[in-house]
């Protein structure tokens, strides 16, 4: 058994919230026996990993849904879907073995509603969204604006952002589509 709860507790969440996380990390680290979903291996590793970098995310979300492209292990945008239930949520992962780990980790932690999709961006031909995530997969600009509702944004982390991007946190920088890159 896994036993998140310590570390999760330290980051000031609600009790709903460490549960849904605490049940979600735990089969991260089961799944993670069979299938490569992340190289934190302890509990204090997966909260700092995949919920850490989540939260500070979630303080530049704007209204409206949120979609992860390449969503892999969960992180960021299974991690907001357990946080923000009332926000509707995409999450995009074209391998197989991942896309399952997501659909279970949705269901079991209490997202059955998120769309998860065994597609590429290029693929999604879903709505665009009010906030687009990606976090480790580097793709130009362009790829990425037709995924961005009018007035949205995409958030990314240093790994996959332009140089010139703003940024308004470390590690995250954002793309606003007809915005100045300087603001």
């Amino acid at each position: 058994m896994h036993d998140h709860r310590p570390e999760l507790e330290r980051l000031a969440l609600g009790v709903a919230e460490i549960d849904a996380l605490d049940l979600y990390l735990g089969l991260v680290a089961d799944w993670g026996e069979r299938v490569n979903l992340t190289g934190a291996k302890s509990a204090i590793e997966r909260v700092a990993v995949l919920v850490v970098p989540a939260l500070v995310l979630r303080s530049h979300l704007r209204p409206g849904g949120l979609l992860d492209v390449g969503s892999g292990n969960g992180s960021p945008g299974l991690v907001l879907a357990l946080l923000e239930h009332d926000r509707p949520v995409v999450l995009l992962e074209p391998r197989s073995r991942r896309w399952a780990f997501l659909l279970e980790a949705a269901r079991q932690a209490g997202r059955p509603d998120a769309r998860i999709l065994r597609e590429r961006h290029d693929q999604y031909r879903g709505p665009a969204m009010a906030n687009v995530l990606l976090r480790g997969l580097r793709l130009p600009l362009a790829q990425i604006e037709p995924l961005i509702a009018a007035g949205g944004q995409a958030l990314l982390s240093a790994d996959a952002a332009e140089i010139g991007l703003p940024q308004p946190s470390p590690g995250v920088y954002v793309y606003r589509p007809g915005v100045s890159r300087e603001t």
